[in-house]
């Protein structure tokens, strides 16, 4: 390791200017429409009027051409993808990823051009993940994907790993980069936390037990959708107090979560088997500052081409379009048509029945229904707590269905989608220790600020 007074000039910019360039992209919030946002965002919403309706087109030949290139590799396993690399990661899935690919394809094309049971296809359920969410993903994943090199590449994670390690540590069980998971989601969306976390976890920075607890725990619903959620429910001037709320529930669940199962159970070994070693000592006769940019200048130095970064750039998109956005199709469909035609998600609630009594939350039955069904999708709890008439059990479950963080429709549906090691099981479990984690802790603040 160089000392970072021996760094060519050259080698400084290359850290300083990618990284600034970085920030101000993914972590530097601004006004835009009256709306508090991140540039990524924005790009992702021009974009997205630009193509408009042409987006579901575009994502049911992603979906169908990502299923069909799978069943070929399964079956005739071409040359390009026999070799370890980008291809054979991509398309040499298993059996059960391979099925829900051709599920995917099967429900967009069912869903694009309304073909089969109004069941699959209806607003309410196909279409929210076709023609609402998707078409967010497409655009997200392609500005995000593009330009997340710029926070991978050049230092910037190097250097927040040194200065956080004493923070994240103590209270996370966690490396001092996964902060700028953190930042990432909150400022713009969880599910470039998740697709940050993963490229992590792949590249070996961080373990299986890390990876889990930073996608699960870290993917943070973002200010913007927080606001759409209190406003959803009515209650938009509170959004000040409704905000304070998640952010100490989240806290709360954030501490917790990390040290008890299936997330403490989780092992400290790499992607690649080996098993943990702490990458963010700090060596005597450094300070975390120093010990950081030195660190971060030494990373930026490796990068020698352009040609590289887009190259990297472009297998993050095709990484999340044809290996997110079929998991995100198939399992989001699913979630919601057993949401909205079925009776699942109410028995499942009932057990929080006694739980919220037992907080004095006024109509308990009704907020029951809404603890459970934002495991399909995190708009479920509003539209089903708008018709409550109290107002502090409005608030309470506004604040819990942004807290729990995994929604299938979306974060949920992208972790499943990515390297993360978290099974779909294991996501529900996760699901409802957070609801009974926060939820005590929203009770308690909406009691005080409603007394």
């Amino acid at each position: 390791m160089k000392n970072h007074s021996s760094f060519r000039t050259a080698d400084k910019l290359k850290f300083i200017i990618p990284s600034i360039i970085g920030i101000l992209l993914f972590m530097f919030p601004v006004m835009y429409n009256d709306e508090l946002t991140i540039p990524i965002a924005i790009l992702a919403g021009l974009l997205g009027d630009l193509l408009g309706n042409s987006i579901p087109y575009i994502m049911t030949l992603v979906i169908t051409i990502t299923a069909i290139a799978t069943v070929v590799t399964k079956l005739m396993k071409p040359s390009f993808t026999k070799e370890p690399g980008f291809f054979n990661t991509l398309l040499n899935v298993s059996i059960f990823w391979t099925v829900v690919r051709v599920l995917a394809m099967i429900l967009a094309i069912m869903t694009l051009f309304e073909l089969g049971p109004e069941v699959v296809w209806s607003e309410v359920t196909g279409s929210v993940i076709l023609y609402d969410l998707l078409p967010v993903l497409f655009t997200v994943f392609l500005f995000a994907g593009l330009f997340l090199p710029l926070l991978l590449n050049f230092g910037l994670l190097e250097l927040f790993g040194a200065l956080l390690t004493k923070i994240m540590r103590p209270l996370f069980k966690l490396p001092g980069r996964s902060s700028i998971d953190a930042l990432a989601s909150w400022l713009g969306d969880g599910t470039i936390g998740v697709l940050l976390t993963s490229k992590q976890y792949e590249d070996g920075y961080y373990t299986k037990r890390e990876a889990a607890v930073i996608a699960t725990t870290f993917s943070i619903v973002s200010i913007t959708f927080s606001l759409v959620v209190i406003t959803q429910v009515k209650l938009g001037s509170m959004f000040i107090p409704f905000y304070i709320t998640i952010g100490v529930a989240g806290l709360v669940a954030a501490i917790i979560m990390p040290r008890i199962p299936p997330l403490s159970r989780k092992s400290d070994t790499y992607y690649n088997g080996e098993e943990q070693d702490e990458k963010e000592l700090i060596p005597a006769g450094y300070s975390p500052l120093k010990w950081g940019y030195t660190q971060a200048v030494e990373r930026a130095s490796k990068n020698k081409s352009a040609g590289k970064f887009f190259r990297d750039g472009g297998k993050n998109v095709l990484d999340m379009w044809m290996g997110v956005a079929p998991i995100v199709m198939a399992f989001g469909t699913i979630a919601l048509i057993l949401a909205e035609n079925t009776d699942l998600f109410v028995y499942l609630g009932m057990p929080f029945i006694p739980l919220l009594e037992l907080l004095q939350i006024p109509e308990a039955a009704k907020a029951s229904e809404s603890l459970i069904v934002g495991f399909a999708d995190m708009f479920l709890p509003a539209l089903l707590a708008s018709d409550i008439q109290s107002e502090l059990t409005r608030f309470v479950v506004a604040a819990v269905s942004v807290t729990q963080l995994i929604y299938l429709s979306e974060v949920g549906g992208v972790i499943l989608g990515s390297k993360v090691p978290v099974s779909l099981w294991e996501m529900f479990v996760i699901y409802v220790l957070r609801t009974l984690i926060t939820l005590p802790v929203i009770a308690l603040m909406a009691h005080v600020f409603f007394f």
